[in-house]
């Protein structure tokens, strides 16, 4: 691996590492102000609105400019979602409902920079590392991701923590704080961007160039969709295309399952809750971990087990002792990252040889956080309807089950229709191949 690929993973880990943290805090902060318990969807769901309504334009941004000062620029943005976050108590005082909307547009402004983000952060990827090495970088990519969401999640929970509460409130400076101690947190979080930003500035560029890219709203918007047609048209960009839009919107909702479940079925605080979402994320690292041993042409084998963590997140409603909570979280995290880091290796593999490496991420997350919008808005239905948490996770379970065996079912239809579209994913040209669109 080059020196450059691991500025970037650190970079990526402490970027990611603040935008969970910070998710934690945001519906700390909610709670506190006595916000419904919808929010806590909302939240998510305006973060993947904006990689949907901007999904035309950042991959052009991303070609546009080296993908280390994109990155410091998204950053950047971030960073500004963070510190409107904090001031929405000094902006909003006494005005419950117009604060909570300041930090949901807060955490849209976040969303923002993360959707113009990805794009940079996965094309650089693929500008630093050859096609043989995709899987094996992507495995150190997610794995090292995940662990940030890990530790995202659990910094989120021990600085709203009762405990980290009462030592910050030790300090005069943190006593206007009092009565809205998530504040503190969104203080901390903010610095871990800054040390984001800070390591952006070190990526050397790869002096990849691309074409000159348009800036006409219309033409980009054409543009992407026909991008968009191009990856779902190629008969091995669909089948990686659909998993790992199936996988993102099931991970969004799970992040929210974990936490009411947390609450409602064993009783525990918000704190503690987002702790249950790093035991998750532990067995995310193991099974990229594996997945990393998978080379790119065997990739397609992993589908089975998207099934099987389907049905094996139904074993959340039967688990009580913590020994069974941590253990079926585990596997389900183990499956999910076993099976979607091969598969999102392949599909950005497709996009590079059919796009190139910012449109065809863009096109990626589109599809993806277009699929997180219909599945926390069916989860946010669902908990506004009053359904037990343990009803939610049978329907989830289920849905995601059968959507990926409906994935294989069309996959294999594919392989025997179409035999030289898959004879070529071990191809490492670049070239653009149009021969089965």
């Amino acid at each position: 691996m080059k020196k450059g690929f691991f500025t970037v993973m650190v970079a990526q880990a402490l970027s990611s590492l603040a935008d969970n943290a910070l998710f934690i805090a945001a519906i700390a902060l909610i709670h506190q102000l006595s916000g419904p318990a919808w929010l806590d969807a909302l939240l998510k769901w305006s973060f993947a609105a904006s990689y949907v309504i901007l999904a035309a334009f950042v991959g052009a941004f991303a070609d546009s400019f080296p993908k280390g000062r994109v990155m410091f620029v998204t950053n950047a943005i971030k960073i500004t979602g963070c510190l409107l976050m904090f001031l929405s108590g000094t902006i909003a005082s006494h005005h419950t409902e117009l604060q909570t909307t300041i930090i949901c547009l807060a955490y849209t402004l976040v969303g923002i920079g993360a959707a113009a983000y990805s794009p940079a952060k996965y094309g650089i990827v693929t500008e630093l590392l050859p096609p043989k090495d995709l899987v094996k970088g992507n495995g150190w990519i997610e794995g090292l991701t995940v662990l940030s969401i890990i530790l995202g999640f659990v910094l989120g929970g021990v600085l709203i923590s009762q405990g980290a509460t009462q030592w910050f409130l030790q300090f005069d400076i943190f006593q206007p704080f009092k009565e809205t101690p998530a504040e503190i947190a969104i203080i901390l979080i903010g610095f871990i961007y800054i040390a984001a930003a800070i390591c952006n500035l070190l990526i050397p560029s790869t002096n990849y160039k691309y074409p000159k890219q348009p800036t006409n709203p219309i033409v980009l918007t054409k543009t992407f969709a026909r991008y968009v047609m191009i990856l779902w048209k190629d008969k091995v960009g669909q089948i990686s295309l659909a998993v790992t839009t199936l996988f993102w919107g099931a991970g969004a909702v799970i992040q929210l399952v974990v936490l009411k479940w947390g609450t409602d079925h064993l009783g525990l605080d918000v704190a503690s809750s987002s702790y249950l979402m790093g035991i998750a994320a532990i067995g995310t690292i193991l099974g990229s971990i594996l997945a990393s041993r998978i080379p790119l042409e065997k990739a397609l084998c992993v589908l089975p087990v998207g099934v099987i963590m389907g049905l094996s997140v139904m074993l959340m409603v039967i688990v009580k002792e913590n020994w069974a909570v941590y253990a079926v979280l585990i596997l389900v995290g183990a499956l999910s990252g076993l099976f979607v880091v091969p598969m999102n290796a392949l599909l950005q593999h497709r996009g590079h040889v059919l796009l190139s490496a910012g449109h065809s991420i863009a096109v990626q997350n589109f599809n993806e956080q277009l699929n997180i919008l219909i599945m926390v808005l069916v989860y946010g239905i669902m908990v506004s309807l009053d359904l037990h948490i343990n009803t939610i996770i049978i329907i989830f379970g289920c849905i995601v089950a059968t959507l990926m065996y409906i994935v294989i079912v069309f996959s294999k239809k594919n392989q025997r229709k179409y035999p030289e579209a898959f004879a070529e994913i071990g191809d490492t040209g670049h070239g653009k191949s149009q021969s089965y669109h």
